[in-house]
C-alpha cells in the first residue's frame, strides 16, 4: 500500500496475465474505487471488503482487464465505469467517463484522460497531489507505450496522446502504474521518447 496525502493506493497482480488491479480509498471517507477488475474475483472482493467500493473503471475493453468484473459489481452493487467508445465490448458497463471528466473518489479527485491507440477508448486517470498519480491502463509502460500490434496509425495516435497528454503536460516526478509490472515515473522514461518514435512500439 502507497500513502498519499489524500489517497491510500493498494496494487494486486491478479490472473494469469499478471495484470494490475488498483485500490483507491479515500483516507478522509474511506469510500473506494477499484481500476481493472481483471481477474480473481475473490482475491479483488477480499481487497475491497469490509468498506466496499463506489465504482470499478475499466481503462479499456481487452478482456484480461475485465475478467473478474461482473462478479466483483455483483457482489459489491458499485458502478461500472469505462469510456465510451470500449463500453460496447465490457460486459457491464453503468456510467461512462470522456475526455476531462472528473472522477471523484470520496474527498479525492482525478482526472480523466482519453488515449486512443491500444483500443479506441484507452482511459487513464490523473490524481496530482503528492508529486501526481497516473494510472494508464495498457497506454504506457516502462520502457514503451502499449502494444498496437504492428499497426502503424494506432502506434502514431497512441504516442501522439501518451506525448501531448502525459509527457508534455505533466512533470517529472509523476508515478504512473501501469496495466502489467512496475511502477516507473515520467521523468525515467521522459528520456527514450524519441527512441520510442524511431522504433515504432
Amino acid at each position: 500500500m502507497e500513502m498519499t496525502t489524500g489517497l491510500a493506493i493498494t496494487k494486486l497482480s491478479v490472473g494469469p496475465m499478471d495484470n494490475n488491479a488498483y485500490l483507491l480509498r479515500c483516507r478522509t471517507t474511506g469510500e473506494g474505487v477499484l481500476i481493472d477488475a481483471a481477474n480473481e474475483a475473490p482475491r479483488l472482493l477480499q481487497l475491497v471488503e469490509p468498506e466496499g467500493i463506489r465504482a470499478v473503471v475499466t481503462t479499456h475493453h481487452h478482456p484480461d482487464h475485465w475478467a473478474a468484473l461482473a462478479e466483483v459489481i455483483e457482489a459489491t452493487g458499485a458502478q461500472s465505469l469505462a469510456h465510451p467508445a470500449d463500453a460496447p465490448e465490457i460486459p457491464v458497463v453503468t456510467g461512462t467517463l470522456n475526455e476531462g471528466d472528473t472522477l471523484h473518489v470520496g474527498d479525492c479527485t482525478l482526472s480523466v484522460i482519453h488515449l486512443v491507440g491500444h483500443t479506441p477508448g484507452s482511459i487513464a486517470l490523473y490524481y496530482e497531489p503528492d508529486g501526481g498519480h497516473l494510472f494508464t491502463g495498457d497506454s504506457l509502460f516502462p520502457g514503451g507505450v502499449g502494444n498496437t500490434r504492428g499497426n502503424k496509425a494506432d502506434f502514431d495516435s497512441l504516442f501522439h496522446d501518451v506525448t501531448t497528454k502525459l509527457f508534455d503536460r505533466l512533470p517529472d516526478e509523476v508515478t504512473f502504474y501501469p496495466g502489467h509490472g512496475k511502477n516507473s515515473t515520467l521523468g525515467a522514461e521522459r528520456p527514450s521518447l524519441p527512441q520510442w518514435r524511431e522504433r515504432g512500439w
